[in-house]
């Protein structure tokens, strides 16, 4: 009978857990883990990426667009290091991931040997778990509290097992008397508290008495479309969305007025700078500015975490609980108002910013105006796509014109907002739902920082379609240092890629989009083919991603950055008045 390793129990349980996929790369740190993994093929799938970040990326989006655990494996010393951006991504935006990692010789741990970096010292901020494995009757009391904090907090946990340890194979009397055999279950008991009816009917009467009621909801809301809309229509509030919920609710949908921000809609924006009554529901949305000012609206917010009541805006009354759970008990005691001029205004405002969006997205010039790359995709998407996006100017592109139907999923990095991680998302989701339409809209800047991770598409027949946006710029960034600091552009510029020849050199299929009359077709051509496609969109890189209104501040921070000299700014002076923003002074 062979031996049962640390390892082996590692593998056991996290299948015991429902885990059935792990992200990573391979290395001499885990090669015990490994083997566990070789033996048990069929039953723990392991995609192998390109960089360990990417693994991270990957779970991070698992995790997003499953809504369960994602497990990412990397080695000891480096590798654990290169998952760290992935992690904080995760820990940002509340999602369960579980990170594994090697660790050097338990007994050389301390010695300057190689790749000798203390991980479980290096993880204490990422991860609210933090454990390092210490023989085989430690790994499945650590395995269970590890996914189950991940699970029960919505957060990052960490394993690391030493090189030696992993292969360890003691028998059971060697256990601590302490350390009863069993004790431990792998059993998430999920928790979803109602407010008591004290509170709800507090929260109500707010939202009755106020005649301009706005409804913020973010990716707590995911799983409260439903609940989101009888609110909606019983307070007669038009509904704005922080972009990791906006596949809450359609974007067409008569009550939506989509997103909020420096990429959001003037519609959003101008209804939270009228409103009296404001909810915030399942939405940490960063950006203090863009909500109504202290003392203009009475506030309910709905959380499940207790100290994020107030965190960004003054709370009346904070109700603790899923969203969904939370909404549904609170509708009820909602009036169905009669007056509804608040609504209709934001509905008439919606009419005309998605009139102007048309136009932008219809536009002929040349070079080719980003915005007509994303219309046209956005057309062609099945109504139960997923698609990832990534940071920079593309978040503005995405989150105006991908509009959410049906059963469409949507996510990006939000509150840690890097780069890099639209791609390997697509491959998290398309492991995922392989029956699926999966679409990663991104950025030439962002797509190339884990450009290797096409090769994982090609290698796991992923039919992913990776839509690449290309300007040869940093254009966010660009546009920060002239609109935000009144500067010229400076390091911002990037040397060209052929996306598409490199697409075809890894295997996958290569199109390039120039003209915009051609988008339609060759976008087209491309989400039908059945395997991983590439499609490099050759844009305008002087076209600015506008806020949905413009500041003062910001015109006169632009105007600076012109009179300093600014290389393009003719260009860019043109390009804005073409544009023709209602909100530009």
């Amino acid at each position: 009978m062979s031996k049962i390793t640390v390892a082996d129990h590692l593998a056991e349980r996290l299948i015991e857990w429902g885990v059935d996929t792990i992200f990573g790369f391979p290395g001499d740190g885990i090669n015990g883990i490994f083997e566990a993994l070789r033996t048990r093929q069929d039953k723990l799938r392991f995609i192998q990426v390109r960089h360990e970040e990417a693994a991270a990326f990957a779970a991070c989006g698992y995790a997003k667009f499953t809504g369960r655990l994602g497990v990412c494996l990397a080695t000891s010393g480096p590798g654990g290091i290169h998952l760290l951006n992935g992690l904080y991504d995760a820990k940002c935006d509340g999602q369960p991931v579980l990170a594994i990692t090697g660790h050097t010789f338990h007994d050389l741990i301390g010695t300057h040997y190689q790749q000798d970096v203390d991980l479980d010292k290096l993880f204490m901020d990422v991860a609210a778990y933090n454990q390092r494995v210490m023989g085989p009757a430690h790994v499945v009391n650590v395995v269970d509290e590890a996914i189950r904090t991940a699970l029960t907090r919505r957060t990052v946990s960490h394993i690391t097992i030493p090189k030696d340890i992993q292969e360890w194979a003691k028998s059971e009397d060697e256990r601590s008397p302490a350390n009863i055999a069993h004790h431990s279950s792998d059993l998430f008991a999920a928790s979803h508290p109602i407010p008591p009816e004290r509170l709800l009917k507090q929260a109500a009467d707010l939202i009755n008495k106020g005649s301009k009621v706005a409804m913020l909801i973010g990716q707590g809301c995911l799983n409260a479309r439903e609940e989101v809309l009888a609110l909606a229509e019983a307070a007669a509030a038009p509904v704005v969305k922080a972009l990791l919920g906006k596949a809450a609710i359609p974007d067409r949908n008569p009550y939506a007025t989509g997103g909020i921000g420096l990429l959001g809609t003037a519609p959003s924006q101008d209804a939270l700078r009228e409103c009296d009554t404001l909810i915030i529901a399942g939405s940490g949305f960063p950006y203090m500015e863009f909500y109504p000012k202290p003392g203009q609206a009475k506030t309910i917010q709905i959380d499940l975490d207790p100290a994020r009541i107030g965190l960004r805006h003054s709370v009346d009354v904070g109700l603790i609980g899923d969203c969904r759970s939370v909404l549904h008990a609170l509708v009820p005691f909602v009036e169905h108002k009669k007056h509804r001029s608040f609504l209709e205004k934001a509905q008439k405002r919606m009419t005309a910013w998605n009139e102007l969006m048309e136009k932008r997205g219809t536009r002929s010039d040349m070079p080719m105006k980003p915005q007509v790359v994303t219309w046209h995709l956005n057309k062609l998407l099945d109504p139960d796509a997923i698609v990832s996006s990534d940071s920079g100017t593309i978040a503005t592109w995405s989150a105006r014109y991908i509009e959410m139907r049906e059963q469409m999923q949507f996510s990006l990095s939000g509150s840690l907002a890097t780069m890099g991680n639209g791609l390997p998302y697509s491959i998290g989701a398309a492991v995922a739902y392989p029956g699926r339409q999966v679409v990663c809209v991104v950025g030439d800047g962002g797509v190339t920082m884990l450009l290797g991770e096409i090769a994982t598409l090609v290698k796991y027949k992923l039919p992913v379609k990776v839509i690449v946006i290309k300007n040869n710029v940093l254009g966010e960034i660009k546009w920060e240092q002239m609109a935000q600091e009144g500067n010229p552009q400076f390091g911002v510029e990037l040397q060209p890629i052929d996306f598409a020849g490199y697409a075809r050199c890894c295997g996958a299929a290569g199109f390039t989009i120039e003209d915009p009359k051609d988008a339609e077709s060759i976008l087209r051509q491309a989400l039908a083919h059945p395997g991983p496609a590439v499609v490099e969109a050759v844009v305008d890189p002087n076209e600015p991603p506008l806020p949905g209104n413009i500041s003062g501040e910001q015109a006169l921070k632009f105007a600076e950055a012109m009179a300093k000299g600014e290389k393009d700014r003719w260009k860019i002076i043109k390009t804005i008045l073409e544009d023709k923003v209602r909100e530009v002074i």
